[in-house]
Parts: structure tokens; C-alpha cells; sequence
């Protein structure tokens, strides 16, 4: 049995049950991404099915009014911005919902039903922007409220706390790592829409395991309901939010860089990599989605292990710390890009190049993602848990959408002017988390002190 399954046996039966909800649902949002700008690239944005696509006249002229006229490429590099930073926003209104109305269960049970929809809704052309609303409109009452769940499973003082995060974040990468395969396998080779379709069902599947694992998950943390602890933040409450936002606006530029792996990347395997495998085989554009993924397995347990080690020996790396390594780890990623290319010239580059770029993006990553959940979830004021989830996630807003505008370039710059500005916009975000690290770390770790100290009510005993 493979160790983080064996390491579940350790938590509250609430963990797995959430642990293959997120799996699901990373299959199901992994396999529509894996296929999006191909999709649009080679069919959807050609003029002779554009015009069946209801709200695409009024977007696309929207759009070249401000950048002026776009190709195909540029236009699907725009949508692609924008449905990925319109992820990251919906999170905040989501947590909020949560929070003040209708509790964490109910918000995700609804953004479960409204990505299902999403999902199927892309088998049809017309709809394709309708949606891209459902999925965005799901995801927001879905992900923040999932993750304030898992540290709901946990008191503040559970030493537990952080490696479940690490646990659940295996469990996004599974459904991330076999859905560009079986999705986008069925969306090259069958048809755009068996892929989307088969998205479809694994959000179903989600769905069902969710619904049935109600009495293992914690429960809501109105902080309206009549007797919480404490519902008014303080100002030393306002001061956290304000320190944790602020990684969190740092932290968009890296994933500025990090999403042209949806983007930019999938232009470049297709156009620009030999995928060819002794015996006349050909690696399918879509599959090499699945290696960020399927590297978190290889990776976390790896990663863990050093720092715990590390802890041992007496040298704690703090969260901004790991953050400020993941952003440098992100920019080595783009500069072995950019060697490949300046090495290639007018060739193509070996498949082997992606590797080594996407063990060092998945470097990156497993020091930002998980522990930015983990400190959000440990640092926020109790009152205020799921919309500070959400702000986390609305990190990626401005990064998502500056992911699309530094894609539209694609087509007007050289590929190693691309790769160098890919590498230096993590760096640079890199050295600003350095430079702020004494403050940050300062006052997050007085904020989690508080929370210990002031809980907004006792969480449900979990075994």
C-alpha cells in the first residue's frame, strides 16, 4: 500500500473521505484544462465555429479593444487568462457564503453541482463560455470551503495539522495526474467533447463520495450562529490579514510563470518538442500534463523528509522561506527552457528537456501550494477562516490572468525571449518574499499564537 495511503490510517476518517472528493475533482478540472487551448486553438476560435459560440463576438471585441486585433492563439491565450484568474476570485465570495450563510457543506455540495453541469456543458460549442461561468462560479464555493474542512478535522494544537495537508495535496495530484491522460487521450484521438464528457463524470463521482461521507466531516464554522467565541476581529486580527494578503500578492507573480504549463507549454510540446519514441511511437501532447502531477508523488515524500530532518537538527525553515525557494526553484525551471532553446536553434528539442523542467516547477510548487494552505489555515483570524482561504486562492488572480497576456506574446517573441521572461518574473517575486520574511514570519506566528490561545469554538473530537 503506497505510504500516504497507510498515513491515513493516522487521521480522522474525514480525511480520506476528502481526500478522494479533491481527487475527483482534480480529475475532472485537470481534464478539461489539459484539452482547453488546444481545443480552442485547433477547433472552437476558427472562424467557422467561432460564430456558434453564444457571447463570443461581444468578448472577442471587447478584448481587442484594449489589446488590439488578436490571432486565434492570442485570443485563446486571453480566455485562458481569464477563466484561470476568474478561478482564483470566485474563492473569496465562496468563503464568504460559507462563512456568513450557509456553512462549508452546503457551499461545496453546491459548486459540486455546478462544475458537474460546467463540465457537460462543454460537450456542446454554444455553450462553451456558459460553461466556463458554471465551472468558475463551482470552483469558488468548492475549493476554499474543502480546504477550511481538513483543518477543521484538526484542534490548532494537533501536530497532525500540517501533514494532512501534505496528505491532501497528494490526493489533488492523483486526479491531476491520470485525468491529461484519460481525458485528454479520449479528447485527441475520439473528439474534443468525449474528453470534456468524461470530465463531466468525474465530478459526478466527487460529488457522490462527498454526499455519502457527511457524519465524518467537521462541522460548519458559522461565525454568525448564536454562542461563537469570537465573531468581531481585533485589530491585531487586521494586521494578520493584512500580512497574509500581502504573500499572497506576492505570490501571484509566481504563478504568473507557473500556469504557462496550461498555456505556453502545451504551444511547445505540440510545436516545438520531438515527442518521438523509438519504434515509430509519438508522445501525446496532453500526456506531459500529467508529469507536474504525477511528480508530487515522487517529490513530497522527498521534500518532508528534508525538512523534517532539518527541524531535527535544530534549523526550522520558516513558510516565507520555503515560499521564496519555491519562486526560485520556478524560475530555474523556464532557464532550462530557455537553454533547450538556445541550444535547439531552428530544431526541435528532446522530450527529456520537459522533465527536467517539470521536476523543477513541481520543486517550485510543493514549496508554495501546500504550505501557503497550511500557514493560511493555521494564521487566519478564526472568524474570518474561509474567506482568508479564499484570499489565498484569489492569489492566483492577477497571476492566472497575467499568465494569458504573457501568452498572447507567444506568437511575437522569440521563444528564448519568452523563456527569459518566464524565469525572471518568479525570481524577482522570489527576492521581494526575502526581503519581507522577518515581518511576515513575525506576524503570522503571533497570529497562529492567538488563534491557540482564543479558538473560534471547539472543534468536534476527530478519530
Amino acid at each position: 500500500m503506497p505510504r500516504f495511503l497507510t498515513a491515513l490510517t493516522d487521521h480522522p476518517p474525514g480525511l480520506a473521505r476528502l481526500f478522494f472528493t479533491e481527487t475527483w475533482e482534480r480529475f475532472s478540472f485537470y481534464g478539461m484544462r489539459a484539452l482547453l487551448v488546444l481545443y480552442m486553438t485547433e477547433q472552437l476560435l476558427l472562424p467557422e465555429h467561432a460564430s456558434h459560440v453564444l457571447g463570443y463576438g461581444t468578448l472577442r471585441s471587447s478584448l481587442e479593444a484594449v489589446f488590439g486585433p488578436l490571432s486565434t492563439q492570442a485570443l485563446s491565450s486571453q480566455i485562458y487568462g481569464l477563466y484561470t484568474s476568474l478561478l482564483y476570485v470566485t474563492p473569496i465570495l465562496g468563503g464568504l457564503l460559507a462563512d456568513r450563510i450557509v456553512g462549508q457543506y452546503h457551499a461545496v455540495l453546491l459548486g459540486a453541482v455546478l462544475m458537474a453541469a460546467g463540465h457537460f456543458l462543454m460537450a456542446f460549442d454554444a455553450f462553451f463560455l456558459v460553461a466556463l461561468l458554471f465551472i468558475i462560479v463551482g470552483n469558488g464555493c468548492f475549493k476554499p470551503n474543502v480546504s477550511t474542512q481538513v483543518g477543521g478535522l484538526y484542534s490548532r494544537t494537533d501536530s497532525r495539522r500540517d501533514s494532512a495537508f501534505s496528505i491532501f495535496y497528494v490526493g489533488i495530484n492523483i486526479g491531476a495526474t491520470v485525468a491529461p491522460i484519460v481525458c485528454g487521450t479520449l479528447g485527441e484521438v475520439y473528439g474534443w467533447h468525449y474528453g470534456f464528457f468524461a470530465a463531466g463524470v468525474g465530478m459526478v463521482v466527487g460529488l457522490v463520495i462527498y454526499i455519502s461521507s457527511r457524519r465524518h466531516l467537521p462541522p460548519d464554522a458559522l461565525t454568525l450562529r448564536p454562542g461563537s467565541q469570537r465573531s468581531v476581529l481585533a485589530p491585531a486580527d487586521y494586521r494578520a490579514i493584512g500580512a497574509l494578503s500581502l504573500v499572497a500578492l506576492v505570490i501571484t507573480f509566481f504563478w504568473a510563470s507557473y500556469e504557462q504549463q496550461g498555456n505556453a507549454i502545451v504551444l511547445w510540446v505540440r510545436d516545438f518538442t520531438d515527442r518521438s519514441l523509438p519504434g515509430g511511437l509519438e508522445l501525446r501532447v496532453t500526456w506531459f500534463q500529467s508529469l507536474d502531477p504525477a511528480l508530487i508523488f515522487a517529490l513530497t515524500p522527498l521534500l518532508i523528509a528534508y525538512w523534517a530532518r532539518a527541524a531535527g537538527s535544530g534549523k526550522v525553515i520558516g513558510p516565507m522561506s520555503k515560499m521564496a525557494a519555491g519562486c526560485f526553484f520556478a524560475a530555474a525551471a523556464y532557464a532550462v527552457l530557455l537553454l533547450a532553446a538556445l541550444l535547439a536553434g531552428d530544431a526541435k528539442v528532446h522530450w527529456v528537456w520537459m522533465i527536467v523542467f517539470f521536476v523543477l516547477l513541481t520543486l517550485g510548487e510543493l514549496h508554495v501550494s501546500p504550505v501557503a494552505l497550511s500557514l493560511f489555515s493555521r494564521a487566519a483570524p478564526a472568524a474570518a477562516a474561509s474567506m482568508m482561504m479564499g484570499v489565498w486562492f484569489m492569489s492566483g488572480v492577477l497571476g492566472n490572468y497575467l499568465a494569458g497576456v504573457m501568452g498572447s506574446y507567444w506568437e511575437r517573441m522569440p521563444k528564448t525571449t519568452f523563456w527569459l521572461l518566464a524565469a525572471a518574473v518568479p525570481f524577482c517575486a522570489g527576492w521581494v518574499v526575502l526581503a519581507l520574511r522577518g515581518y511576515l514570519d513575525r506576524i503570522v506566528l503571533e497570529q497562529a499564537a492567538r488563534e491557540l490561545e482564543e479558538p473560534l469554538s471547539k472543534p468536534r473530537a476527530a478519530s
